[in-house]
């Protein structure tokens, strides 16, 4: 029996579809020839579950490769949040609130997982299967490097040495001077490592474009067209967002690369050739997307307390 809230319905979608130039009847036939959505099928887990292709037969690779997939997930679900915030028709303190906390979320929820990468593999396992790996990379998370241009204006990603010099020039110019180009060279001659070379070739139009995108309602300047009052409730959840992105999560990667790579008298090299020692740590980097909200002492102590220094 057809009720009055289903022909209601019926009635609704068929002004929807006679909008469009559509047919209701060929789509309700669409759904009795259809078969019932499954979860498997929805969110495709067995093309999910076949995405690991490991190059060895070390079975702590099998982790490795999982691991980074469900960081490029988080990664993926970060960058959808900073759209919403950045690309809001109308900005409002509460759609800036609730995203800046699924992100801050996504990345407590990567930090805290990353001891499946400290104490999760088998050292010697991944002291093996590593090398069948060169010349890839974490370094060559594009996901990442997108986070960081949408997040605050692009001077900020340049070494502090740098960054007054880079004041009004073109994006470009100073795309070619942000800090992680020089975290891949070769440390003998100075020369960009094939890692490097390979990302530039891949990336480099794209964080171009992205850079362009949002140069005008990056994550710091969208917090700058609030009001004093939402600026104040606000705050808290970018210096979280800062800590998270530019102290913590490198930090992991420190602690990882300390667990697998030290080793005495010298340590092994990364993958990709990158110095780890030097660029992985956020007191070298001093990284910040949002300068305004620290002040000179955090700003001086950057990353050091969380290393455990004074």
């Amino acid at each position: 029996m057809v009720t009055t809230e289903i022909a209601e319905k019926i009635q609704r979608l068929e002004e929807k579809y006679a909008a469009m130039g559509q047919n209701l009847s060929s789509y309700l036939d669409g759904l009795l020839y259809a078969d019932y959505l499954t979860y498997w099928d929805y969110i495709q887990l067995d093309v999910l579950l076949n995405l690991q292709h490991p190059r060895t037969p070390f079975p702590d690779e099998s982790i490795f490769i999982m691991y980074h997939q469900i960081t490029e997930l988080y990664f993926k679900l970060s960058l959808k949040a900073i759209e919403q915030v950045c690309h809001a028709p109308e900005l409002t303190v509460d759609i800036f609130k609730t995203q800046l906390k699924r992100i801050n979320n996504y990345f407590k929820s990567l930090i805290s997982s990353f001891e499946i990468m400290v104490d999760g593999m088998d050292k010697e396992q991944f002291l093996k299967f590593r090398m069948a790996l060169l010349p890839a990379s974490g370094f060559q998370s594009g996901q990442f490097r997108m986070i960081e241009i949408c997040s605050t204006s692009l001077t900020n990603l340049a070494y502090e040495s740098q960054r007054e010099a880079l004041k009004g020039k073109e994006l470009i110019d100073v795309l070619g001077q942000i800090y992680w180009r020089s975290g891949a060279t070769e440390l003998a001659t100075g020369k960009k490592t094939l890692t490097l070379r390979q990302f530039e070739l891949k990336y480099m139009e794209t964080f171009l474009k992205t850079a362009h995108s949002y140069e005008t309602n990056n994550i710091q300047l969208r917090y700058q067209q609030l009001s004093p009052e939402e600026q104040k409730e606000v705050m808290p959840l970018l210096r979280e967002y800062d800590l998270n992105i530019n102290v913590r999560w490198p930090l992991m990667h420190y602690k990882s690369a300390v667990r697998y790579l030290h080793k005495k008298p010298e340590d092994i090299a990364a993958t990709g050739g990158t110095n780890w020692q030097q660029f992985l740590p956020p007191k070298n980097k001093r990284i910040v997307f949002f300068p305004e909200l620290w002040t000179e002492e955090e700003l001086d102590n950057w990353g050091k307390i969380a290393m455990g220094e004074e």
